[in-house]
């Protein structure tokens, strides 16, 4: 380069150059590299004319340093414009896509439940414990002792049998009853007592109302002069304060080896009042636990004096009580955590 005029031709082409390129930019990234192909202190278009200065003669040294300067300003001043142009152009697409439409219906927000089983269970805790139960849970795992010999069941009694619980030793097992954990509190308390023991128990049991796996809630009462008549109160204050004041209770005969009286315990129907429907078979009656009076063997074992103590005990199974009171009419269906039935019940 030899004088100022090549210098003017040379700086006017390289801004028609940037003009040109600039127009076809997409995005704030590609104005920054075509920025460094011009603006580079070393590489630039820009930046390479200054090293045309040793080629200048002395008197026209400082103008031509004056409009290299010029053509970086004015080159500077352009990309910073284009680029405030690309990164607003940018930021408004961004906001189109992100932008969210008010007048569109909100995602539904789905709650979850408590499960039948543990909304009973709970429900039935405070009910006890409101008639003044002391809340008692035993170990899953039991010996033998605690859960049959402890409980008067024979030796020669079916459910020790090998196709009706779970053995893990010749010693210890998966509990049959919650009932093990009375014989726990006899041993290691005085009466007066006056628990509930909630809890899993296990059997080898597999149909349309067994699992092998279910809940029960097992209630004791100790103290002097406990009759049966305290079990009947108890359990109508029970059925009025779960299914409705105008449910009663009635007793039947039955047998069980750690009580003596032994009963079963039916409430009048709470769905169709005692009238007879599909609920209760059209019988007016709903077979609810078993209960009874303890067996003096029971408290023996225990080492509590049966001339001077009596007791009541009752076993509630929870996944009956469930399903008769959500119309549930499979166990399973408990334990399959089916949405289209867990949606139906909101208690």
């Amino acid at each position: 380069m030899q004088d100022l005029k090549e210098l003017s031709e040379r700086i006017a082409a390289i801004k028609e150059e940037i003009s040109e390129k600039t127009k076809t930019l997409a995005d704030s990234k590609s104005v920054y590299e075509l920025k460094k192909t011009f603006l580079d202190s070393k590489q630039g278009q820009i930046g390479a004319l200054m090293k045309e200065m040793k080629n200048i003669p002395n008197e026209s040294k400082a103008e031509f340093g004056k409009t290299v300067n010029a053509a970086k300003e004015w080159a500077l001043n352009y990309f910073e414009k284009i680029d405030a142009e690309m990164k607003a152009k940018e930021m408004k697409l961004r906001y189109e896509s992100e932008k969210i439409d008010i007048s569109m219906p909100a995602k539904k927000v789905e709650y979850g439940n408590l499960h039948p089983i543990t909304t009973v269970r709970n429900q039935l805790t405070d009910l006890f414990a409101s008639m003044g139960f002391e809340v008692y849970e035993g170990t899953e795992i039991e010996t033998d002792f605690y859960n049959f010999t402890a409980l008067n069941t024979p030796d020669d009694h079916p459910a020790r049998d090998m196709q009706d619980t779970f053995y893990l030793t010749p010693e210890f097992l998966l509990r049959t009853q919650t009932s093990a954990g009375q014989v726990h509190v006899m041993e290691n308390n005085k009466p007066p007592i006056k628990i509930i023991s909630p809890g899993k128990v296990f059997r080898s049991d597999d149909d349309a109302t067994h699992s092998p796996m279910f809940h029960q809630m097992e209630g004791l009462v100790v103290d002097e002069g406990i009759s049966l008549c305290d079990l009947k109160g108890n359990l109508d204050m029970f059925v009025q304060k779960f299914f409705g004041e105008d449910t009663v209770t009635r007793l039947r005969p039955s047998y069980f080896p750690f009580t003596e009286p032994s009963v079963e315990v039916d409430v009048s129907c709470f769905e169709c009042g005692g009238k007879g429907c599909k609920l209760c078979k059209g019988t007016g009656w709903i077979e609810i636990l078993g209960a009874g009076v303890v067996n003096k063997k029971v408290f023996d074992n225990c080492g509590i004096d049966s001339n001077k103590y009596s007791g009541f005990a009752f076993g509630i199974g929870l996944e009956r009580i469930a399903m008769l009171k959500y119309g549930i009419n499979n166990i399973k269906m408990l334990f399959e955590s089916d949405l289209r039935v867990l949606d139906q019940i909101d208690d």
